[in-house]
């Protein structure tokens, strides 16, 4: 799992200040990048984990939140010491988590923010779980197939050689560039003969392994109930 990173957007340098110097105090520190709302575009956030948002000027609070909302996988948490401007934010934007700036915020912001961020890395591993699972299947589908085509391309395969050899054995019918030609052709099936050969025996051992295994699991079982 990769670092996760951290966005603070705030016009207030001693806020950003605070809250930097506050999560370096912390066992796992993310990366944590700054920037005013000034300089800050919604599509600035879409490479963090979570976004931070401080004291900005112009009350930008709300336009940068309607901004965010366009990436809904981007966790935010707002701080701020306007009693009013907390009520309007959590009615407004019901899914925000906002800290009041009290004594102790920075403390309290940490806590939110690492359980925030935890929350993220385990959707994280949940998604890629679920990717490779997928992979999984689709590679067993593929296996199935090919064990199924095995004798259709086996038999392919043997008459590609049949014919290759046959050409061969009459020179005269065939010009020095066809015979080369033909050389290739057979050499290409031989491997491909060759490979569908190693399919088959590790399909062998796949199922001899499977079999082994189903046979372990009574055995397993009885040696359980004979001690009890």
């Amino acid at each position: 799992m990769s670092q996760a990173s951290v966005l603070i957007v705030s016009d207030d340098t001693e806020f950003a200040r605070s809250v930097a110097a506050r999560w370096h105090a912390e066992r796992h520190v993310p990366e944590i990048a700054l920037v005013t709302s000034d300089v800050w575009h919604g599509s600035s956030a879409a490479s963090y984990d979570l976004v931070i948002l401080g004291p900005v000027r112009e009350r930008k609070t709300s336009a940068i939140l309607s901004a965010l909302r366009a990436y809904p996988n981007i966790t935010t948490v707002c701080v701020s010491d306007d009693e009013k401007e907390i009520s309007f934010l959590q009615s407004e934007h019901p899914h925000l988590q906002v800290v009041p700036r009290q004594d102790g915020w920075t403390s309290t912001l940490i806590l939110v923010a690492s359980e925030a961020l935890r929350r993220v890395q385990a959707v994280a591993r949940a998604q890629r779980a679920e990717r490779l699972a997928i992979e999984s299947q689709g590679q067993a589908a593929l296996g199935r197939y090919m064990l199924e085509m095995r004798p259709s391309v086996n038999n392919a395969l043997t008459s590609i050689l049949g014919n290759a050899d046959l050409l061969l054995l009459e020179p005269e019918q065939v010009t020095a560039e066809c015979r080369d030609q033909i050389r290739t052709v057979h050499t290409m099936a031989l491997r491909l003969h060759e490979i569908m050969q190693r399919f088959s025996s590790l399909a062998a051992e796949m199922r001899a392994g499977e079999k082994e295994s189903q046979g372990d699991t009574p055995e397993g079982s009885h040696h359980l109930v004979s001690g009890s």
